[in-house]
Parts: structure tokens; C-alpha cells; sequence
């Protein structure tokens, strides 16, 4: 049996990601008029979308000479995450609604403009 693994309060810390994104335009105005991200112009053709402790650098530059991609999920842990669903469900691509999680939080999941999916999550005292 493989073990899954789950955030955990002792293993939080603020985490960056550089990412390629298909145009950092349409890339900025998603991340802060939908997903509610605050969003910095860094650099031609860069920018950095931040919620709460985490942060996303976007670049419409080929550094990896690879296109757009991921095969898995990036985890946003987030202090209130049904206000958070609240507030951009009706706007979001939602991968999978806000649930009660078997490993003790509540998730959501959503699919953003460049197909990256993201889960908030908000993790329960037992």
C-alpha cells in the first residue's frame, strides 16, 4: 500500500513556483479578476500571482524549450478555504467541489487558463 501524502501543519511554508504560462496578459487578468490572487508585474514577460503565503511566478518565455504542462496538482493551503470557494466558484473552471477530504482537510479543485490544476485546501484539528 502506498502511503499518500498530505499537508500538514508542521510541513507548511511558503512555496515559489516559476511556471510557463501561454500569455502572462491573460495569465495575470485570470489569476486576479477570477481566482482573486494579488498579481505583480515582475518582468517582461513575467508575473507573479500570490495568495496569502504562496506564490506563482509566470514567464511567457520557453526556459525549458517544453510547451505548457504538469502532470499533477499544486496545493494552496489557505486559512478560510469555504470563504475562499465562496468567492470564486461561480468564476472558476471547478475541477471538483469542496469537500470533506479522508485525510482531514477540506479541498477544492480547480483547472486554470493555462490547464494547471490547483487545490486549496485548509486543513481540519482533529
Amino acid at each position: 500500500m502506498r502511503a499518500m501524502l498530505t499537508p500538514t501543519a508542521e510541513a507548511d511554508m511558503p512555496l515559489t513556483l516559476l511556471l510557463r504560462c501561454n500569455d502572462p496578459a491573460s495569465t495575470r487578468d485570470h489569476y486576479r479578476d477570477v481566482l482573486g490572487f494579488t498579481v505583480t508585474d515582475s518582468f517582461e514577460p513575467t508575473i507573479t500571482a500570490q495568495l496569502e503565503d504562496s506564490r506563482l511566478i509566470f514567464t511567457g518565455q520557453d526556459l525549458w524549450s517544453l510547451p505548457v504542462s504538469c502532470s499533477g496538482t499544486f496545493y494552496f493551503a489557505v486559512s478560510d478555504v469555504e470563504r475562499y470557494y465562496q468567492s470564486i466558484k461561480d468564476k472558476a473552471e471547478i475541477v471538483w467541489p469542496l469537500q470533506e477530504m479522508a485525510y482531514g482537510s477540506r479541498d477544492f479543485g480547480i483547472r486554470d487558463c493555462n490547464g494547471y490544476h490547483l487545490a486549496f485546501s485548509q486543513i481540519e484539528p482533529r
